[in-house]
């Protein structure tokens, strides 16, 4: 259970529990965005027993400017992942790091696998799970779907899981890029950073404590995935015959 097969199965138990958990306890995520639900007094004319109120945090203006900055900090990270492995690749001979390219191709890999692929384009689109601000719990119209459920009302850009925590996660794992004595210092205020995005999704309304937490967690589960990938397929380079040319 040690290197990148140990951490892909260590990982995935932990988000496969972690889900069963949040699918058997629905009231969690309620309570949790509950928490953060201003009720307030419905405008006449309103169905009578509808809930009516807002997610007040998402009406702020600073904490808005601050989403869009942490939404943006992924693809800032793939820029930089970007530059360095195509100025690795045009160096030749003792200049050349194949391990610096090996590490920005799963880096890069990861992100389009997990946040992109994973998580807004099948999880969002299959899932069904309505926002929070959209259920009739919250001042919505929809009913609440538990985690997991794949049988909500939402048929587009749904709520299980987080593409925004996805993308922090990811970001996040790229503390295995640094080298090993300067991890102590950065991974602190790195993972202290990347866990804002998450938080302000579920304070927003626009997530419940699970989508955010399982979207975190599945960029680390992908990332360990795909760096077993890489491994596996280069020993199965090792073990196959030289190619005579």
């Amino acid at each position: 259970m040690t290197g990148a097969r140990g951490w892909f199965l260590i990982l995935a138990t932990i988000w496969l529990c972690l889900l069963a958990v949040f699918h058997a306890f629905p009231q969690i995520d309620i309570a949790v965005s509950d928490m953060f639900f201003v009720q307030s007094a419905c405008v006449p004319g309103e169905l009578p027993g509808r809930v009516c109120g807002e997610f007040a945090r998402s009406a702020d203006f600073a904490l808005q400017i601050l989403r869009r900055v942490l939404f943006y900090l992924p693809v800032a990270f793939a820029i930089v992942l970007i530059v360095v492995l195509v100025r690795n690749l045009q160096q030749h001979g003792a200049t050349y790091c194949a391990m610096r390219t090996r590490n920005c191709g799963i880096a890069l890999t990861a992100l389009i696998a997990g946040p992109y692929v994973l998580v807004n384009l099948i999880l969002k689109s299959l899932s069904g799970r309505p926002r929070p601000y959209e259920t009739d719990m919250f001042g919505g119209d929809k009913l609440f779907a538990a985690a997991g459920s794949f049988d909500g009302a939402c048929y587009n850009n749904c709520s299980f899981i987080s593409g925004e925590a996805a993308g922090a996660g990811w970001v996040a794992c790229l503390i295995v890029l640094v080298p090993a004595r300067y991890r102590p210092l950065v991974a602190p205020p790195l993972l202290l950073v990347t866990l804002i995005s998450p938080v302000l999704r579920v304070s927003f309304g626009g997530h419940y404590l699970s989508d955010s937490l399982l979207g975190f967690l599945s960029a680390a589960v992908v990332y360990a995935g795909v760096t077993l990938y890489f491994e596996m397929t280069q020993t199965e380079k090792k073990r196959g015959p030289s190619t005579i040319l």
